[in-house]
């Protein structure tokens, strides 16, 4: 994650959820540091800690955090996975917008990790869409990398696909190739969104970089595959769900993109709680002795 957007981002976030100022944190004595711990509910891939960090110190940075797992670690149901400590005012003001990232990330990381055992074939590689929450995407694509997945294009700034509004503008996948190829450079990739057998070569015949197999079933994705010269990557994408996800296994594809990964996934269920008063003067106590 490129921390300086991570910030900037949780600057907004924050402003939404805080406005003014919190009135119930006002309630809160802040005599003394509290613990806090944020542990997981359920089973899944932990994805986001950093935002945990960065989060707290940007409300303040004398929040101490210790991070009990990283990006990509499995954690069992009532597994540790950051301990806090610092304001309790503070505390509870920064833990709805961190949970609602943290819990949403995990989400997106788990469903990742689920896919690729689901499709059991290291030959083929798991990447998601740009069918991601808006203002999110950032957050939501490094969660598929912590999941063991890979990231399509970010936007429509790097990386050129022509789909099937674009070939009909233009007249042809021959014609929307030759124009791209013709204004961009060579670090741009250009991919092709085929339908049948037709568009196929025609896109080989234009030389483009990548050719998705959109909504195309495994049979059809196996002998898409293999007409495809090997200098062109293949991806498999549309209508492909967990419970379908088996049949592209050994398909020859290079690529399986997956929608699902990001705009349906359910988020993973994490909770913070802030240690009794008593827990804490005991533990200053003994500490003292």
């Amino acid at each position: 994650m490129q921390r300086i957007a991570l910030r900037r981002m949780l600057e907004q976030f924050y402003m939404e959820d805080i406005g003014s100022g919190d009135l119930s944190a006002r309630l809160i004595s802040d005599a003394g540091d509290r613990q806090a711990v944020i542990h997981a509910k359920q089973g899944g891939i932990v994805a986001g800690v950093e935002v945990i960090r960065e989060a707290f110190a940007l409300l303040d940075p004398e929040i101490r955090v210790s991070l009990r797992k990283k990006d990509g670690d499995p954690v069992a149901a009532g597994e540790t996975i950051a301990e806090l400590t610092g304001r309790a005012s503070t505390l509870l003001t920064g833990e709805r917008v961190v949970l609602n990232l943290l819990q949403r990330m995990s989400g997106i990381a788990t469903a990742t990790r689920k896919a690729i055992e689901t499709l059991n074939d290291p030959s083929i590689r798991v990447c998601d869409t740009r069918k991601t929450t808006p203002g999110l995407r950032m957050l939501e694509k490094y969660a598929v990398t912590a999941g063991g997945g890979f990231n399509h294009r970010f936007g429509l700034y790097d990386g050129i696909m022509i789909k099937d509004n674009h070939i009909a503008a233009e007249g042809s996948i021959t014609a929307a190739v030759a124009k791209a190829r013709a204004q961009v450079g060579h670090m741009v990739k250009i991919e092709v969104e085929i339908e049948d057998e037709d568009q196929l070569r025609e896109a080989i015949a234009a030389d483009a970089d990548i050719i998705m197999f959109d909504n195309c079933g495994p049979d059809t994705v196996r002998r898409f595959a293999a007409i495809a010269p090997p200098h062109i990557i293949t991806e498999a994408s549309g209508g492909i769900d967990m419970r379908t996800l088996p049949a592209y296994a050994g398909t020859g594809v290079h690529y399986v993109s997956l929608g699902f990964l990001t705009h349906s996934v359910t988020s993973l269920d994490i909770s913070m709680d802030i240690k009794p008063a008593r827990t804490n003067e005991a533990a200053t106590e003994r500490q003292e002795i």
